[in-house]
């Protein structure tokens, strides 16, 4: 990801089935890495020098990382200095099913 300027979108292929349903492997998430961050919106973080794809959850003074898929343990991050960027895009391969998220 260090190649794409600052507050260019980029795309990613999600890999692995943590955020499955809503995400399933090999689907294309685009990332706004200026985006407004609100509780609950999916994020790319940087966690244990890994990226993690993960939903936000914002509780009292706590930056959490939340799979969807219950398998996968929900983690804590120091603050907004690891979102690497908000996810405002799953794309797909057919303009009329794609998702946005904003």
């Amino acid at each position: 990801m260090s190649s794409c300027a600052g507050s260019e979108p980029f795309a990613l292929r999600v890999l692995g089935d943590s955020m499955a349903p809503e995400f399933d492997e090999g689907t294309v998430i685009i990332v706004e890495p200026t985006g407004v961050l609100d509780d609950g919106c999916y994020v790319v973080a940087d966690y244990n020098d890994e990226y993690l794809f993960r939903q936000l959850i914002l509780q009292e003074a706590r930056w959490l990382l939340k799979p969807l898929n219950g398998k996968y343990p929900t983690v804590e991050i120091p603050g907004v200095e690891a979102i690497k960027g908000r996810v405002i895009q799953k794309a797909r391969t057919r303009r009329k099913d794609r998702q946005h998220y904003l």
